[in-house]
């Protein structure tokens, strides 16, 4: 995937891209998971699908992403992979793959309480999609 942890002070962040907008949210998505445990530990047993509505593009992407953090709070999924099915008109729809989160199998990384639109870029740089995220944690 295409992202890197941002090093930022006191904060956690994801900078995400790819060829097209859909690749540029896949990747923010997995980075984010990245920040909750190690993808490798984690299996494609169980998918489900996500959807999020919103006015802007910078938008979808905080509701998609927070929507994200509210799977893994509430029913303890973590996903590995993500497939965006639909990504316009003020709508995402998304299926993630992946698994039950479990303390000893899986390591606990960052307790991510939701994704910010403080620094938030959502942008096309000379064809390539550029994602720039802040989460509060």
């Amino acid at each position: 995937m295409n992202y890197e942890v941002m090093d930022i002070s006191g904060d956690a962040g994801i900078k995400a891209t790819g060829g097209s907008l859909e690749e540029a949210f896949e990747a923010a998505a997995t980075g984010m998971y990245s920040l909750i445990t190690d993808l490798a530990d984690v299996q494609e047993r169980k998918s489900i699908e996500v959807s999020a509505e919103a006015d802007s593009l910078e938008g979808l992407l905080v509701g998609f992403l927070n929507e994200l953090v509210f799977q893994f709070d509430a029913y303890g999924f973590v996903g590995r992979r993500v497939e965006i099915g639909q990504l316009g008109a003020g709508r995402i729809r998304a299926v993630v793959h992946g698994e039950q989160f479990e303390r000893g199998r899986h390591s606990a990384g960052l307790l991510i309480k939701a994704a910010t639109y403080h620094g938030l870029k959502v942008e096309n740089a000379g064809g390539l999609w550029v994602i720039m995220v802040l989460f509060d944690i």
